[in-house]
């Protein structure tokens, strides 16, 4: 519902099914992928069943579901995710001339008249990032710019504002080409989870490209969620999911959009993974407030250590669902911070396990057992299979899988994967199961683990294909050819690739790197595969050349 006109709108959960034909009108892109290009193995069968745009295609062997273009997993990936890209890139411009993607949440060709998704810019600057490394192509960066410099002209509270330099996440007049607003509790209010990760997704593009106004956006998001930090209990979580940043109120929590009828207050969710990021950052970056951001971190890590990591009371996500629901990308994200943060839980295998567990007994989907797969819904409010939260789920399960040993996910997350390429069509739209082309689930949050996914098991990434996967840094530049590839990153870093081929030297700021099976400083080292293998770099310098 549009809170400036009263419209209603179909909501997740409350979906107008519409005729097939409408949603399939086909974009001429050169990326388009002809029936006649899908690729048949010996031990590969296509079934009459179809997911979504495509016949299923199984494994002979054991009748588990494979990717829809290939038996090749890594091609199959590389390919979903490109046609992906190509679609939103070549998005047409709006009525107001900024991007499709800048106005609305869901594609269509009539043009859907839902605002901007509440996470959607942040969402695409994450899986962008990642892109670009994996690709080299720099018209990922310039898409990352453009959003984030359009989103930051024209989506922050006022300076005078309780709550001042904060972005709005929703565009209550779609085309008016600002955003003032939230989508369920109207124009005012805004979401401080969604404005954590926005900041944080700025300090990785400021990293990116050295641009300072970036950074200070950044600094100023996180002393405003700083200063209205609290100790949060079992009811409240640190900050409030929607307040109204003029006034300070928190927003009421609406039982439905449509009645309007109030059942509390919107003072909780756990979505706080991009956020707790942010200080991490800033604490690096800014010494003039590093005991603000540290004291900042804490506080909302201890609190999702006392309260849902215990209680698994994951809450709130979505801008579009009017009441309470637990949200698998809530729960699925701290794992992956746990993960990445192993030195702050003690306990971080059985923390970790205990999520994914808590998934699928809450979430799991078993629609598609007899293809060998279960895949993840999307929250208890809307239990339906999504594309994005079920390859979230399998990246995961992968890094948990690389980290603890524990292989138990393993082969229903790579199945996961195979499932969730079903969604994207020839040219590039990606459709949520019995539901819309959204610009979040079928983009910004979807590439990201496919990415993430071939970075922990890079056999799963494309052997015909030099690919850079994954870096505990980030990749500031980077450049393919067939006699090297050189990329900078913005700091010292562990760096993985898959190569086509053995290079014959790695170097770093000219100097050249041993070879060596151990994980020492200043080297590389190399892992054959059936095809090709995976280089990892270990350097405290920033510029690599690996030559051919």
């Amino acid at each position: 519902m549009s809170s400036s006109s009263g419209n209603i709108y179909p909501l997740k959960g409350l979906i107008v099914v519409l005729p097939i034909i409408m949603i399939v009108t086909i974009v001429n892109f050169s990326c388009r992928i002809k029936s006649s290009q899908l690729q048949l193995v010996q031990d590969t069968l296509l079934l009459s069943d179809t997911i979504q745009y495509h016949p299923v295609r199984i494994n002979k062997s054991d009748g588990s579901i494979l990717p829809w273009f290939s038996a090749d997993k890594g091609e199959s990936y590389d390919t979903v995710i490109l046609l992906v890209w190509n679609f939103w890139k070549n998005m047409e411009t709006d009525s107001n001339g900024l991007k499709y993607y800048m106005n609305h949440q869901v594609w269509a060709p009539w043009h859907d008249m839902r605002g901007l998704g509440g996470d959607q810019i942040n969402m695409a600057l994450s899986s962008w990032a990642l892109l670009y490394a994996y690709t080299g192509d720099s018209e990922i960066i310039e898409n990352m710019k453009y959003m984030a410099d359009n989103y930051l002209e024209r989506s922050l509270s006022g300076p005078d504002d309780k709550w001042p330099y904060i972005p709005y996440p929703y565009n209550t007049e779609v085309h008016s080409g600002k955003y003032d607003g939230d989508m369920i509790n109207g124009k005012g209010f805004t979401q401080p989870d969604k404005a954590g990760t926005f900041g944080y997704e700025l300090v990785n593009l400021y990293k990116i490209t050295g641009e300072g106004k970036y950074l200070e956006a950044a600094k100023r998001i996180a002393l405003t969620l700083s200063r209205k930090m609290t100790e949060g209990d079992s009811l409240h979580s640190p900050l409030p999911f929607r307040v109204n940043a003029k006034t300070g109120e928190i927003a009421p929590l609406l039982e439905r959009r449509i009645t309007g009828r109030k059942v509390g207050e919107a003072c909780y969710t756990t979505n706080w993974t991009g956020t707790m990021q942010l200080f991490e950052e800033l604490a690096k970056l800014d010494d003039a407030n590093k005991e603000i951001y540290m004291k900042s971190f804490s506080v909302i890590l201890e609190w999702m250590k006392k309260y849902p990591l215990k209680t698994n009371k994951w809450g709130p996500f979505f801008e579009d669902v009017p009441g309470w629901s637990d949200t698998q990308t809530n729960a699925i994200s701290f794992a992956m911070f746990i993960l990445q943060h192993r030195a702050l839980f003690p306990d971080w295998k059985e923390d970790v396990k205990g999520i994914i567990d808590w998934t699928y007994r809450e979430l799991g989907n078993h629609e598609y057992e007899k293809y060998g797969v279960t895949v993840m819904n999307e929250q208890t409010a809307y239990r339906v299979p999504g594309n994005s939260h079920s390859s979230r789920q399998a990246s995961v399960e992968l890094m948990f899988a690389a980290l603890s040993g524990d292989t138990s996910y393993v082969r229903n997350a790579v199945r996961t994967l195979n499932w969730a390429t079903y969604t994207v069509a020839p040219d590039g739209r990606n459709r949520y199961i019995r539901d819309d082309i959204w610009l979040t689930d079928g983009y910004g949050d979807y590439v990201r683990h496919y990415i993430r996914a071939m970075g922990t098991m890079p056999q799963l990434a494309p052997s015909s294909k030099d690919r850079f996967l994954k870096t505990s840094s980030i990749v500031r530049s980077i450049q393919y050819s067939p006699e090297e590839i050189i990329y900078s990153t913005y700091d010292e870093a562990e760096d993985i690739l898959r190569l086509t081929k053995k290079p014959r030297s790695v170097t770093c700021d000219g100097t050249k790197l041993i070879e060596s099976t151990d994980d020492m400083p200043e080297s590389y080292s190399w892992k054959p595969l059936e095809k090709g293998g995976v280089l990892i770099v270990r350097h405290t310098g920033k510029k690599v050349e690996i030559i051919f």
